[in-house]
């Protein structure tokens, strides 16, 4: 019952408490003039911070900024800055100190300087909380099971659905009180191990490696969509055993090199990770063991639930109801033919100018906006305008790269014809066949696309150059540090278990790339096994910027388009090998940084870190060999599966991207689209603007410390706009909007109501949305008759332009094709 006593919301001392100050030595007053003594502080202090925008300079200062007039000779430990402001906050997790991330600058720190981290963390733990159970690992490999296999079954049907994390979240909580009501509490003893199905009521510790258990794998394995590729479009034989290790082998090496990122991008502080604190603050509320109750407000328990609901009920009028609110292009539906007007405005085919969506899950189609800062929300909606509201017009209207005999914005490429590109056309025996292409066309991309592509390149050197300027001291700092080199009150609180052993990570990476190794080995696939080195050094190399990134933004670097290109020149006419190596390469450190992210979770919520390392890889072990058995059986017993009239809508879109990504690139081939003297050849510019870009913004913020420069992040400027296409300006400009109002406005002028309700507001409005979705589908998507439908202006007009038939601005030439009329 004890572990039961944090749920009740019984009092437990903060680690700063339990410190013995009895050691702790008196800091002298300095015997230097106060004055130059607090610049010469300040000066140093705000430098250290200066890479973290997250931390307010304007309003965290060292506490020996105070004088100690004020204080008198007081320890260090004990004394308060009075510059500190956070009176807005909930008394709770209100302090009076400023921490610094270099570990000698401050001795000790009761709570995060961070208003995000204590609006949704606790700053108490209870190690004798009960979390390797029976219970935990019943349901955390149930739920790994379910999800991850419903959504590689539905991941291969038009249109789709799928359960995210957050549904495992919500689902488990009852199921795991169900357990601990009807489980027998007989104890066992086990060579001398006491152990119970039953140890107690339903521990939040549980809950929480539950729900990493199922965030690990309800993405499913990469792989299945290179074996998928494989079979159906290139006719290859893949064994069992070969799809097998293929699946382990990929997944598990990025989980592997994510536990080695501890240091980097999990026990500092300044590494908030956002999408990891939305997760805790649901996971408090829906315990109640964090925060005191405030009279005069509702409890964020009953917030979540109103919240979710409404969200559930609003769902089903944009989602069914009146689609035309989702797909708000109100502009086109005054002009359906005009050719201009829905390029711009147009939501489908345009650039979405109509600026707003009502629909939750457009709003949040490239994140919640209520989790990312406003910052870096800035720096994603400033580019976007520049890139696809400025340039991509001009680009378009003026016909460069013949691009108006397209619509303006499309996620696939077409041929001369302006038809969409069959990449099957110039594919023979699995290899590129240059007869076979030159007698069909040349791949031409829309002017989003080619953009994408151009960002692309400007974001890869510019993760590079941006982490060198601001964080090379850090990392090299961290190289030498552990875990009891942290200062902050999470850190601290976790020093109470024992750490994994950086050779447990490393072990499992080397049986993991003995794996990955042995596939490519099976079977024939193009692929050198220096090559796979290579992909992995890079993925490597990448995993530390990019984690940092995520952890301090909230955004993604998406690498798939470099690791394209690379492998593209590296292995020229070589398709497989192409989208293999993307593999590896990519989802290396993907996997790491979600892997890292999932740690940081933990780190938060005081989940022992062995138990985390097993969850981890039993969950991915399961799953890749889950979802691998799956497809292996739909490959074989669903009919037509894979083909556009398939009855059952099995027709694999996801997979028909990937497996024409793999022609484009491995076949066709970089040197024939960007390299000197090629159609797109201009875009190779973004690699120099991307290596120049983030410098004289460093500079500038060094040189004005407290102004907009230090915000500025060149690699968010340019990876925010990944999700173009298929997105649109209706996504990005709601999505702004909603940050705008949560992140900037309300954070503002209402930080109580932000640090009481914002994290845990966004947590519902994904669940019930979600929720919304899985019972419109299997409601009224899924029947036999084709799925039920409301035809109604509301529901049609939208549909009934020239954006949503993608008609272009230039019609086809009297010849019918444009371009080149020869092409090699």
């Amino acid at each position: 019952m004890d572990a039961y006593k944090l749920e009740e919301g019984t009092h437990y001392s903060s680690a700063a408490e339990r410190v013995d100050t009895s050691s702790l030595r008196i800091r002298p007053a300095p015997d230097v003039p106060q004055d130059i003594f607090d610049d010469d502080l300040q000066s140093k202090f705000i430098q250290e911070h200066l890479n973290d925008p997250n931390f307010d300079l304007h309003k965290n200062y060292p506490p020996s900024f105070v004088s100690d007039n004020e204080h008198g000779p007081t320890p260090p430990y004990e004394r308060d800055s009075k510059k500190l402001d956070y009176s807005d906050a909930d008394s709770h997790y209100s302090t009076s100190r400023a921490e610094s991330r270099v570990s000698t600058a401050i001795e000790f720190d009761d709570e995060s300087p961070y208003p995000e981290v204590r609006a949704a963390v606790a700053s108490v733990d209870d190690p004798t909380m009960p979390v390797n159970t029976f219970r935990m690992w019943f349901l955390g490999i149930l739920l790994s099971l379910l999800t991850s296999g419903f959504n590689q079954i539905f991941s291969m049907r038009y249109p789709s659905v799928y359960i995210t994390g957050i549904v495992a979240q919500l689902v488990s909580l009852p199921l795991g009180r169900g357990l601990a009501a009807i489980l027998p509490t007989t104890v066992f003893n086990t060579f001398g191990y006491k152990w119970s199905l039953n140890p107690g009521p339903f521990t939040i510790k549980e809950h929480v490696c539950i729900t990493v258990m199922a965030n690990v794998v309800w993405g499913g394995a990469y792989s299945t969509e290179v074996v998928l590729s494989q079979r159906v479009f290139y006719g290859q034989k893949t064994p069992m055993s070969y799809q097998i290790l293929l699946a382990l082998g990929s997944q598990i090496i990025g989980f592997s090199l994510g536990g080695l990122l501890r240091q980097f991008v999990v026990w500092p502080s300044s590494m908030i990770w956002p999408g990891a604190l939305v997760n805790s603050a649901l996971f408090n509320t829906l315990h109640k063991n964090y925060g005191k109750r405030d009279r005069g407000h509702i409890t964020r328990e009953r917030f979540f639930v109103i919240a979710m609901i409404c969200s559930f009920i609003w769902y089903w009028i944009p989602g069914f109801l009146f689609t035309a609110l989702s797909m708000f292009n109100w502009v086109c539906w005054i002009a359906p033919n005009n050719i201009v007007v829905n390029a711009l405005f147009g939501t489908n085919t345009g650039l979405g100018m109509s600026m707003l969506s009502f629909d939750w899950s457009m709003i949040a189609f490239i994140g919640s906006p209520l989790v990312t800062p406003w910052w870096s929300q800035m720096n994603t909606g400033v580019a976007f305008i520049i890139m696809f509201w400025f340039i991509a017009p001009i680009l378009y209207f003026t016909n460069v790269w013949n691009s108006a005999f397209f619509p303006i914005s499309a996620p696939v490429t077409f041929d001369n014809t302006g038809a969409p590109y069959q990449a099957i056309q110039i594919i023979t025996d699995g290899v590129f066949d240059l007869a076979k292409y030159q007698a069909y066309s040349p791949v031409f991309l829309t002017t989003t696309l080619a953009l994408a592509y151009g960002i692309a390149f400007a974001a890869f050197p510019a993760v590079f150059v941006h982490t060198f300027l601001w964080f090379r001291k850090d990392i090299v700092r961290r190289f030498r540090s552990s875990l009891k080199d942290e200062r902050d009150v999470h850190s601290r609180l976790m020093l109470a278990y024992r750490e994994v052993p950086a050779w447990w990570y490393g072990l499992v990476g080397i049986i993991a790339f003995a794996f990955f190794c042995t596939a490519i080995e099976i079977v024939p696939t193009q692929l050198p096994i220096w090559a796979a080195v290579v992909g992995i050094i890079l993925a490597s190399i990448l995993a530390i910027p990019l984690a940092m990134l995520q952890a301090i933004t909230n955004q993604q670097v998406p690498t798939q388009v470099m690791h394209e290109l690379i492998a593209g020149y590296m292995l020229p006419g070589k398709p497989i090998a192409n989208i293999i190596f993307k593999t590896i390469a990519f989802i290396t450190s993907n996997q790491a940084v979600n892997f890292a992210g999932d740690l940081k979770l933990g780190h938060y919520m005081k989940i022992p870190p062995r138990i985390m390392f097993m969850i981890q890889v039993v969950a991915s072990i399961v799953a890749c060999i889950w979802v691998t058995l799956i497809q292996d059986w739909m490959l074989n017993n669903v009919e037509d599966i894979c083909t556009p009239g398939q009855k059952q809508g099995f027709r694999c879109p996801g997979s028909t991207t990937f497996y024409s990504a793999s022609v484009i690139w491995g076949a066709v081939g970089p040197r024939r689209l960007f390299s000197p003297g090629a159609p797109y050849s201009g875009l190779l510019w973004f690699f120099p603007v991307g290596i120049l870009a983030p410098i004289p913004f460093y500079f500038l913020a060094r040189r004005f410390p407290l102004s907009f420069y230090r915000y500025v992040n060149i690699p968010v400027f340019f990876a925010g706009l990944a999700a173009m296409p298929p997105a649109s300006g209706i996504n990005y400009a709601s999505w702004v909007l909603a940050g705008f109002i949560f992140n900037y406005v309300i954070r503002r002028f209402h930080f109580r109501w932000w640090m009481r309700y914002n994290y845990i507001l966004s947590a519902a409005l994904d669940a019930g949305a979600v929720f919304a979705m899985v019972v419109l589908f299997f409601a009224f998507g899924l029947p036999k008759t084709g799925g039920i439908e409301l035809n109604w202006w509301g529901n049609t007009v939208w549909q009934n332009t020239a954006d949503a038939n993608g008609i272009p601005f230039k019609a086809m030439p009297d010849s019918g094709f444009v371009g080149p009329s020869t092409w090699s």
